[in-house]
């Protein structure tokens, strides 16, 4: 278990201080990000999504989650899905104002929802309501739904993992953990954890227990095998690896990392 420090520092993350991700030159037509929103109670949320052209093929759905502070915006600029894999529909949800003790106690910041109950649930209220649209407009394939999202956006990813482990094929929080208070509920899923080993914000530290936990989860080899640079592969006989991708620098979105983790999520469909 991690310290409730670290569990608070986590949040305030969405800076720019965390996107330095090359933009790469792709396929994927920029100009078809578009805002969307959605009714979820009495509030109005909101996400930029990109689809592709029609293919008459079912498309997969990424799911895009911003940093405490930070805007749907730089998530589309920083992990860049939509370029890296122009034929899913890819979302970058904006977040809402959230109090952080300490960081930011008048929650002027957005961000997300910290474990499954906080906030009333309302972010995971949201992604519901995301799914069901798009699974039914865009003619998405429902056994390929996945998330991704740096800091606050990463344990989102986890709190999705404990209590949407049966709509994701797959996951890949950056600079995240898991909370303790979801740790009981997790499942088995495929993960591609990428962290810093001089991140200051989320601790490397911390990650790092996520990253055990995880692979005692997923019954992987206590041994990894390479996987390309700063990653290593856990494979498991009963259950689905876990890839690492550890590199040296802090609390960022590092080069190579949106590439890395499209290869991860495109291996890993939905039983």
């Amino acid at each position: 278990m991690f310290l409730r420090s670290a569990v608070m520092t986590f949040t305030l993350v969405g800076l720019v201080t965390g996107s330095s991700a090359a933009q790469p030159e792709g396929k994927a037509d920029n100009g078809r990000l578009k805002s969307r929103t959605w009714k979820v109670g009495d509030v109005t949320r909101e996400a930029l999504v990109y689809v592709p052209a029609s293919s008459g093929a079912k498309r997969p759905l990424v799911f895009v989650f911003h940093g405490h502070g930070g805007k749907s915006e730089l998530s589309a600029r920083s992990f860049a899905i939509h370029k890296h894999w122009p034929e899913a529909v890819c979302v970058y949800p904006q977040g809402l104002p959230t109090a952080v003790p300490v960081l930011d106690p008048m929650g002027r910041l957005p961000g997300w929802q910290k474990f499954v109950g906080d906030q009333k649930d309302r972010d995971l209220e949201f992604f519901d309501a995301m799914l069901k649209s798009l699974v039914a407009e865009e003619s998405i394939d429902d056994k390929r739904v996945y998330s991704t999202g740096h800091s606050n956006g990463g344990f989102f990813t986890y709190v999705l993992c404990a209590a949407r482990h049966d709509k994701l094929a797959a996951a890949a929080p950056v600079a995240g953990a898991i909370n303790p208070r979801d740790a009981m509920n997790m499942k088995p899923l495929p993960v591609l954890h990428v962290a810093g080993e001089k991140d200051k914000i989320v601790p490397f530290a911390t990650q790092e227990k996520t990253m055990d936990q995880l692979r005692k989860l997923n019954k992987c080899d206590e041994k990894g095998k390479e996987a390309g640079k700063y990653c290593t592969q856990y494979t498991s006989a009963n259950g689905p690896p876990v890839v690492t991708f550890i590199h040296p620098g802090a609390h960022n979105v590092p080069a190579g990392a949106p590439e890395r983790i499209v290869e991860f999520l495109k291996l890993h469909t939905r039983k």
